[in-house]
């Protein structure tokens, strides 16, 4: 539905712009439908938003057991220890992470490259998404 009314919000768009072509000088003609397709595009836009808020995404919950087992399952991860173990042993864990389908966590506990503590620090989704090296400041909670 939403993909509709942009569909039709692009056509008032251009009705628009094709309408304001067609003036001469100060002497528009064409103001009845640049009117009217510029408020018809805003309604239904804002009424589509508000029907796609009430329907998908009002009481919308994140599973977030999932979530952590993706963000561990990904090798996107790996890239947030690179200042700590270097580039070349980073790209070696997310590699051995594709080929064997083991969480880049694990890999580098195994490997004995950094300790639980650090790791935790490092790999935090607060340290993550936020600017900077992620792990170089802990974050507080």
């Amino acid at each position: 539905m939403v993909n509709q009314v942009f569909f039709q919000v692009i056509g008032c768009d251009m009705t628009i712009a094709m309408a304001a072509e067609a003036g001469q000088l100060e002497l528009n003609v064409m103001m009845p439908v640049i009117a009217w397709n510029a408020l018809h595009a805003s309604t239904i836009l804002r009424e589509s938003l508000k029907t796609l808020a009430v329907r998908t995404i009002e009481g919308l919950t994140a599973n977030e057991d999932r979530a952590r087992e993706l963000l561990d399952r990904s090798t996107a991860t790996a890239t947030a220890l690179s200042p700590y173990i270097g580039y070349a042993a980073t790209a070696e864990i997310a590699k051995e992470s594709v080929k064997t389908g083991k969480p880049i966590r694990e890999l580098v506990l195994a490997r004995g490259l950094l300790d639980q503590k650090r790791l935790d620090e490092i790999l935090a989704v607060e340290a993550m998404t936020q600017g900077g090296i992620a792990g170089a400041e802990v974050p507080e909670k």
